[in-house]
């Protein structure tokens, strides 16, 4: 039998306030309020959403630039041909005055024959050219038909008055630049067309290479 322990029997039980105060001295375990989560996500939502703007900002920044070299390299295009033009405009000027003073120089490159002043020639010898090439054209149609006197008249006149060769180089010339462009009427041709001051259009309507030839040579 165990020994009966005075202190056991003498020891006072715990009092229900002594339990109380130790269980309110117990912190309860912390929850996070439903508000913070929110405010979590919508942080974490703008900060994803100013990422994707300042990558938005990049690549346009990257398309701006490459937009502005474009825009240099152009300019810089531009400049070229305009001087390039400029450069043409004044070659084909002095040509043009040295072809006329020529002209002045030798009377054998003037008209055969006199015209109406307000259809001047277009260029050194134009009047004169075209009519040699009616003249040699009559000359073999008289020998074709027998017309002997007038096929001996006009190949005197062709004897006496060599052609200047202006209008037959621009007929050549245009004939050319018809072929390389497969006899089209493309934009380039236009172009030329414009600068040499030859019309391609009866109306509305556009040309064709043989049409334009016989208009204008």
């Amino acid at each position: 039998m165990n020994t009966f322990e005075m202190e056991e029997f003498i020891k006072e039980p715990e009092s229900p306030e002594a339990s109380g105060a130790e269980m309110e001295h117990e912190e309860p375990p912390v929850e996070e309020a439903p508000e913070l989560d929110v405010q979590k996500a919508v942080v974490e939502e703008l900060a994803a959403e100013k990422v994707k703007m300042e990558n938005d900002m990049a690549t346009l920044k990257d398309w701006l630039a490459k937009r502005e070299n474009e825009v240099a390299t152009l300019r810089q295009q531009l400049s070229k041909t305009e001087a390039e033009l400029k450069e043409a405009q004044t070659e084909l000027s002095n040509r043009m005055e040295k072809e006329f003073d020529m002209q002045e120089r030798n009377p054998n490159s003037l008209a055969l024959l006199d015209r109406d002043v307000e259809i001047p020639d277009r260029f050194p010898g134009e009047t004169r050219d075209h009519v040699l090439e009616v003249v040699k054209e009559a000359r073999a149609k008289a020998e074709e038909e027998g017309r002997l006197r007038r096929a001996q008249v006009l190949e005197s006149v062709l004897v006496a008055n060599e052609p200047n060769g202006n209008l037959a180089k621009r007929r050549a010339e245009l004939e050319n630049l018809f072929s390389q462009n497969g006899n089209l009427i493309t934009g380039q041709v236009m172009s030329e067309l414009d600068r040499m001051g030859i019309s391609y259009k009866d109306g509305e309507n556009h040309l064709m290479p043989s049409e334009i030839l016989k208009r204008v040579y």
